[in-house]
């Protein structure tokens, strides 16, 4: 982003009601990456929302309501609690890892939905071992319900899932045993390892094409030994941010892809894969105190050499708050000092550039998953102005 950008939002920020560390979402930003987003998707892919990585309910119903998608990841249950609270009959969600069985069960119990969505139809429950189907198969007796089931693959990634055929073909069989307990959804297989493996071991197009062979392979197995349990309706999701251009093309063998990241880029997603996405969340912090030297207790007589070796510590800056997971990015040379020790106080915070207090310094979050959660309301920027305040979900 152009210094320009940041210095016309400082203003803005300077003479906002109250002075905080916020997290700003700037959606003319965010429809850029969306129109990208929709560019690259093809059309026989449906798109499914990553709720951890845009963790807000309005949020979500804004990019629902733009990508024209009912479909949503989730992770975590107090978000599919709420989620559910009030969903209508038309989502569709997808869990992005196993749960214990426990919160399975503590899910449905505390379910106490006020719309029309129903939690046994409309929720797939991922499972990635034998003990786990056994698992739901014996909570869906229980609850005199049958559960929705989606079998993790490893595609290569390593993190758990069926990884051969033998092994998948049990737990197919184990679902087909039990067709008025366990309602087979479909497949999720994510692949981010392929665009992240050092192209001096593979490169991202051969990672893919294994990746997606193995998937592939395990789409044929459920066709030819299985046919009670295929059929149209499937979810065979896969991709991830990091994979998303590599599955716009034809040769990708699912049909359900789900992205998150791409759309806020956060810094952890500046990756090649995703070049044309540009930064749509940043956090914006209030200057306390400036100093025009830096000053470290107990080497203070080498505050000179300090700045004459390092020009970036001409000014030391006291922050509201800080030690988020983020970057910082205005000032450009802007930085905490390794020196001082980071505060989620008051953070030092050196830079070249001549400041002022009450103005503000902009970081750009690692992550969107756990940094939203921090800020309370979610900042709205539209045109360069503060236009709304979105809550996050709740943590738990």
């Amino acid at each position: 982003m152009s210094s320009r950008y940041f210095q016309d939002l400082n203003s803005m920020l300077k003479d906002y009601e109250c002075h905080l560390p916020m997290l700003l979402i700037d959606l003319d930003i965010l429809d850029d990456n969306l129109q990208r987003l929709k560019n690259l998707i093809r059309k026989d892919l449906d798109f499914r929302i990553v709720v951890k990585s845009l963790p807000s309910p309005q949020l979500i119903a804004y990019i629902m309501e733009k990508m024209d998608t009912k479909r949503l990841m989730v992770f975590h249950q107090p978000f599919l609690s709420q989620i559910a609270a009030t969903a209508n009959d038309k989502l569709d969600i997808l869990m992005g890892k196993p749960m214990p069985i426990k919160t399975v069960e503590y899910f449905y119990k505390h379910h106490n939905g006020k719309g029309t969505f129903d939690p046994f139809r409309q929720v797939q429950w991922l499972a990635d071992t034998l003990h786990r189907i056994k698992e739901l198969i014996d909570l869906s007796k229980q609850l005199e319900q049958p559960l929705r089931i989606n079998l993790e693959l490893d595609v290569g990634l390593h993190r758990g899932g069926f990884s051969s055929s033998r092994n998948l073909r049990q737990a197919l069989e184990m679902i087909q045993n039990y067709p008025k307990k366990m309602t087979f959804g479909g497949f999720m297989g994510y692949d981010p390892h392929v665009v992240k493996l050092p192209r001096i071991l593979i490169s991202p197009e051969r990672a893919f094409r294994e990746a997606n062979g193995m998937y592939t392979v395990y789409i044929d197995l459920l066709k030819s030994e299985f046919p009670d349990l295929y059929s149209n309706n499937l979810t065979f999701n896969g991709g991830g941010s990091p994979s998303l251009k590599l599955h716009s093309s034809e040769s990708s063998g699912i049909n359900d892809i789900s992205v998150g990241s791409a759309l806020l880029k956060p810094t952890t997603f500046d990756i090649p894969s995703l070049s044309e996405f540009k930064h749509a969340c940043f956090i914006a912090t209030p200057i306390l105190k400036k100093q025009h030297s830096t000053r470290i207790p107990g080497i203070e007589k080498l505050s000179r050499v300090m700045k004459w070796f390092n020009k970036s510590n001409r000014f030391s800056y006291f922050i509201y708050g800080g030690y988020w997971m983020a970057d910082y990015c205005y000032p450009t040379d802007a930085h905490e000092n390794q020196l001082f020790g980071s505060s989620t106080n008051q953070s030092m915070v050196n830079t070249s550039a001549d400041l002022d207090v009450d103005d503000f310094i902009f970081l750009r979050p690692k992550q969107s998953e756990s940094v939203l959660l921090q800020f309370g309301g979610l900042k709205v920027i539209r045109d360069g102005e503060i236009v709304g305040e979105w809550v996050p979900y709740r943590n738990g």
